[in-house]
């Protein structure tokens, strides 16, 4: 009997009779091959990658390929950019208080075994008075909230405080923390350092007396160093724009020519309480 025949009686199909098991290709041979354009094209996507396994000849499916390349980690995270809100350009005023205005940025140094650090540096902007500078490997947004809450309990809190947009300031723990205290938040405009001076000066004079001065072993040697060069500022350095007194004598002898009908109504107080740094 023929096979047509045969099928026929079978009631068999003739694809079926015909058919040739052909074993399934494992994916070995795409991870291999994608791993190799990975070790020599370290910046190139799945696209590029992709094309070049056609150039080589291999006829596999994008979507099989482009499964087993994000499957073994190669897909390469796509950078954003961080979009800010637009800032309106505030004038650097100086309040006649203190304890209205407080500025506050971050700078970075490394000890000498390559170990990088951050420090966390708070002044008053009337009497520049160097209220905080806190040092860490890591000072997240939490960190710098938990920082300034005990600043608040010594000190109080500012009606408004001066940052750049950095992360740490932008977050939602910080902006959680300002609507607590009741704390108005100046962001100066990006790339404009000079709109926050006096923050800036005070990271000039501490990085050239201080972090610059000096070879650390340990995050507690700059601790150390640090607090001592913060007394020595606020009690013994003169400043220039302060008719060289340092930053404690400026507040007690405003406190000694003060006159006593100065103490005016609080609402007249607060819509005077700045005057202009140009003066």
């Amino acid at each position: 009997m023929s096979i047509r025949r045969a099928c026929l009686a079978l009631q068999l199909s003739f694809s079926v009779y015909y058919y040739k098991f052909k074993p399934k290709e494992t994916d070995q041979i795409i991870i291999d091959e994608l791993e190799v354009l990975a070790e020599g094209y370290p910046t190139y996507g799945f696209r590029k990658m992709f094309h070049l396994l056609r150039s080589k000849g291999f006829r596999w499916n994008h979507k099989r390929v482009y499964r087993i390349y994000v499957t073994i980690g190669l897909n390469i995270r796509r950078k954003r950019k961080r979009r800010l809100p637009a800032r309106v350009k505030v004038p650097h005023i100086l309040p006649i208080e203190c304890n209205v205005t407080w500025s506050a940025d971050f700078m970075h140094d490394t000890l000498i075994n390559g170990k990088s650090f951050r420090t966390f540096n708070v002044i008053d902007d009337h009497n520049r008075e160097v209220l905080m500078i806190n040092i860490d490997t890591s000072l997240s947004s939490r960190r710098i909230t938990r920082e300034l809450d005990r600043l608040v309990d010594w000190r109080g809190a500012p009606e408004v405080i001066r940052v750049d947009n950095g992360p740490e300031f932008t977050s939602a723990n910080f902006e959680s923390w300002t609507r607590k205290h009741k704390v108005k938040i100046c962001f100066t405009q990006p790339g404009k350092p000079t709109q926050n001076a006096l923050i800036e000066r005070l990271n000039g004079s501490y990085r050239k007396e201080v972090l610059n001065t000096h070879l650390f072993t340990s995050l507690n040697q700059v601790r150390d160093e640090t607090q001592q060069w913060i007394w020595t500022y606020n009690n013994v350095r003169p400043h220039k724009s302060l008719g060289y007194k340092t930053p404690v004598n400026f507040v007690t002898h405003r406190r000694k020519t003060s006159f006593p009908s100065m103490s005016i109504d609080k609402n007249l107080r607060k819509d005077n309480i700045f005057r202009n740094a140009s003066n």
